[in-house]
């Protein structure tokens, strides 16, 4: 069965000539406050719309469609305001939508009210549940555990350059020793007391 559109003395259906015609078919809004200014609009004794009641958009002006997309939409809070087929009587008093805030306020959709329960204690803040957070224990402890190495570190530096001291000086001994004892030439051993102190010249 074809859609009709339920205003009073429209003849208009949902057909492929209607269609063609450009004729679109909307529902009424489920919002009750924007639902009872349609209903007005219509100025129908008892007229209660369904779920299934649609009105066609001869009773809309251009303004009132959002043709952006691919469905031909009202936008949102329009109200119908052309009726042709009323009776003499009823176009006498063409229906304007009011702008004072209190009617304003009847077309806004109710909002859903959750009671969110009030807490008296704040939750500590959690340096674990994100990889920025800090922890200042654990930087306490990184910092000591790389002063403890550093300390190491120096004390084994210390440790190298003292036996680099005792073996150079073993190291002179053994060539006073090979030059008294006549193994080594005179021009050997300058030039290996030469290369020696070149040796601690070198920066450790």
């Amino acid at each position: 069965m074809p859609v009709s559109c339920s205003a009073y003395g429209c003849k208009n259906r949902r057909t492929s000539l209607s269609r063609r015609r450009g004729i679109t078919f909307h529902q009424f809004p489920k919002n009750s406050g924007l639902r009872k200014a349609w209903v007005a609009a219509f100025r129908r004794l008892d007229f209660k719309p369904s779920n299934k009641t649609v009105l066609c958009s001869d009773h809309f002006t251009e303004a009132d469609f959002d043709r952006t997309g691919q469905t031909v939409r009202l936008r949102e809070g329009v109200i119908p305001s052309i009726f042709a087929s009323f009776p003499n009587h009823l176009k006498k008093r063409p229906v304007k939508t009011r702008s004072s805030r209190t009617s304003s306020r009847a077309l806004e959709p109710i909002p859903d009210l959750v009671h969110v329960p009030k807490c008296t204690v704040l939750p500590k803040p959690s340096f674990s549940d994100h990889h920025y957070a800090l922890d200042p224990d654990q930087v306490k402890k990184k910092l000591f555990d790389a002063q403890a190495r550093i300390e190491e570190l120096q004390r084994q530096l210390r440790n190298a350059k003292d036996r680099e001291r005792r073996q150079k000086l073993i190291l002179r001994s053994l060539l006073e020793q090979l030059q008294h004892t006549g193994m080594v030439s005179e021009e050997m051993y300058n030039q290996l007391r030469q290369d020696s102190e070149c040796w601690e010249d070198e920066p450790s």
